[in-house]
């Protein structure tokens, strides 16, 4: 059945998109600016963007050296989040403010930010003025994960960081899944009787 629709004009309203904590500068002058303007935009190489208003204060240190980190924010530093993104790093040491740890990368000058349990580590390749922001497509260089959210096999389980999500102004925790990727076509299993013996594979010729 038809539901009825209001047409608006075009605006920012796509929901929801990653909030995440982006540090730059180094380890003796860190800072950190939160965005939900990112996303991932190529495969091989990995690659991602930022949009960055150029007032703000981690625009000009981006530009000057060309990396930055994106850190994956968990539930318990949304606050942390929140006010990095409301307070300039003009005014504000934002990592001893909100008693967070500047780590060192592997491959760029940008720190990480200790408590985030997943930093990507970003090489800048363009950027591209799009009009209230600039775009800063990078290359994912590499990535640190927390190891107390990978399994016995090496997994990482995203599912168990309690990720942040951000949706036309407010903060939501991501919770249970719904499905995964390629489930509503994936062949299932047929169901086995209870007491009924498992059908034996046929044996192939020559074996």
């Amino acid at each position: 059945m038809p539901v009825s629709k209001q047409l608006w004009k075009g605006t920012t309203l796509l929901a929801p998109l990653p909030a995440v904590m982006v540090s730059c500068g180094t380890i003796e002058n860190p800072n950190i600016i939160t965005i939900a303007w990112t996303g991932i935009v190529n495969t091989r190489p990995p690659m991602t963007y930022i949009s960055v208003q150029p007032s703000r204060h981690s625009y000009g240190i981006i530009k000057e050296a060309g990396c930055f980190v994106i850190n994956l924010v968990p539930e318990k530093l949304i606050a942390a989040m929140d006010t990095c993104g409301v307070r300039s790093g003009r005014e504000l040491r934002k990592f001893e403010a909100m008693g967070l740890t500047p780590e060192p990368s592997s491959r760029i000058a940008a720190p990480g930010i200790a408590e985030c349990p997943v930093s990507l580590e970003c090489a800048v390749r363009r950027t591209i003025p799009l009009g209230s922001h600039e775009m800063f497509l990078a290359e994912i260089v590499a990535v640190a994960v927390e190891e107390a959210f990978l399994d016995g096999r090496g997994k990482l389980h995203l599912e168990r960081m309690g990720l942040t999500a951000f949706a036309h102004g407010d903060y939501y925790t991501l919770a249970k899944p719904n499905g995964s990727f390629g489930f509503s076509v994936r062949k299932k299993r047929p169901a086995v009787r209870p007491g009924a013996r498992p059908h034996p594979k046929k044996r192939e010729v020559g074996r």
